[in-house]
């Protein structure tokens, strides 16, 4: 499984992901690894948060000499790799910049990206990094700085030389190596055709043309049944507080996670398979830059977190870098109440009950959603009358959210 590494980072590189088979010995030493590794994370936020109450500063240099002497003071630093633990205080202080430069910009609490936490021993998940000095590989095996060889299960050739690698264990206990790797734009051929998509809840996915529509899949609720059978197996079996966990709770456990992922797995998939066929026959896109967070708070939040709208936004705009089309990221304010034919707006935003949109200027009638998807297109400066034939104007539009709605 490839995927485009997100926004804000190199967009020329992409991660393959890969299943790997973890040997006893290699699990011993993978997580003693990380034992470090973890330690390192916690030293770091306990004196980053004592350098900020304090107003001091805590960069990336004082972080380094931290390190630097306490790998002198405790041979059991010593034995293992620099390479995790020196990524390890790299990863800290990018999120510790991207929270001090929210708090700096006033962002609202719900907007900022929170100041790295603590590490737990048995609730974080096992994360290595290593870079290129740090790991090779051969006979098809990935050798890890500190002798730690692994086997790679190849479902896929790696389209070149790897630059770094993540070796990471899930919640189920499945370890994976995920290879970042520099990309080259793979062109499909020409069609000369344009299509808006705008996001829903009934519908995943609207667009000006019916046979690219995408329904709700509703892959969480056909596993409802099932995850609440877990959900009370669990719910029966839970231990008293300071008491071991029976095996009987560690299995209902296993299964219910078991169940997450493979619905986020089936979510994904359709997602990405739905964005292949559509940029396949699409050179032009018109997307809603649509950011379905907010609806996390309202009545619709279970179904739309079933309908998974931003993992396939992410995996249809990851389909159009990869192909080279021209994607266009349009601002949602007020695309109900346009008029995809004469332009008008409405005084008021119809209520979601009301499907059917009807423009009081020139008296258009269409699907509501319809007509949001050819709003998508005008906005692109494209023409909504000839979707299918219509030619790209204008540089394209990448990942940012635009600053406004534009003008006509």
């Amino acid at each position: 499984m490839a995927t485009l590494r997100g926004a804000g980072e190199d967009a020329g590189r992409a991660r393959y992901t890969y299943r790997l088979r973890v040997s006893s010995t290699a699990r011993t030493a993978l997580l003693a690894e990380w034992a470090r590794c973890r330690w390192i994370w916690n030293e770091c936020c306990a004196r980053s948060k004592k350098a900020y109450e304090g107003g001091e500063s805590c960069g990336p240099a004082r972080l380094d000499k931290m390190l630097t002497v306490a790998c002198a003071s405790n041979e059991w630093l010593r034995e293992g790799s620099s390479v995790p633990q020196q990524q390890t205080i790299r990863d800290f202080a990018k999120s510790r910049a991207k929270a001090l430069k929210d708090i700096k910009a006033r962002l609202p609490q719900r907007q900022r990206a929170g100041m790295p936490k603590s590490k737990k021993k048995n609730s974080a998940d096992p994360s290595l990094n290593y870079t290129l000095r740090g790991f090779r590989l051969k006979d098809g095996r990935l050798h890890l700085a500190g002798g730690i060889s692994l086997t790679v299960v190849w479902s896929r050739d790696l389209p070149g030389p790897p630059t770094s690698v993540r070796v990471y264990r899930d919640s189920l206990g499945h370890w994976y190596a995920s290879f970042v790797v520099a990309t080259t734009v793979e062109a499909l051929p020409a069609t000369g055709r344009a299509i808006g998509i705008d996001w829903g809840v009934r519908e995943t996915a609207t667009t000006t043309s019916d046979a690219y529509d995408l329904p709700h899949a509703q892959h969480g609720k056909n596993a409802a049944q099932r995850l609440a059978r877990y959900q009370r197996m669990m719910a029966r079996r839970r231990p008293k507080s300071g008491r071991p966990a029976s095996k009987g709770y560690r299995e209902a456990k296993r299964q219910t996670a078991k169940l997450h992922k493979k619905v986020a797995r089936q979510r994904q998939d359709t997602g990405r398979k739905w964005a292949m066929r559509v940029v396949s026959d699409h050179d032009v896109l018109a997307v809603e830059d649509f950011r379905p967070k907010f609806l996390a708070k309202t009545t619709m939040a279970r179904k739309a977190a079933d309908a998974a709208i931003g993992a396939t936004k992410a995996a249809l705009i990851e389909m159009g870098r990869k192909h080279g089309r021209d994607v266009r990221l349009v601002h949602p304010a007020h695309t109900t109440m346009d008029c995809a034919q004469c332009g008008a707006r409405t005084k008021h935003a119809p209520p979601l009950s009301e499907r059917t949109y009807t423009c009081t200027a020139c008296g258009a009638e269409s699907p509501r959603d319809k007509n949001s998807a050819r709003v998508m297109l005008v906005r692109a400066g494209l023409n909504p009358a000839g979707a299918d034939r219509a030619r790209a104007a204008g540089p394209p539009v990448h990942s940012q959210r635009e600053p406004g709605i534009p003008s006509r």
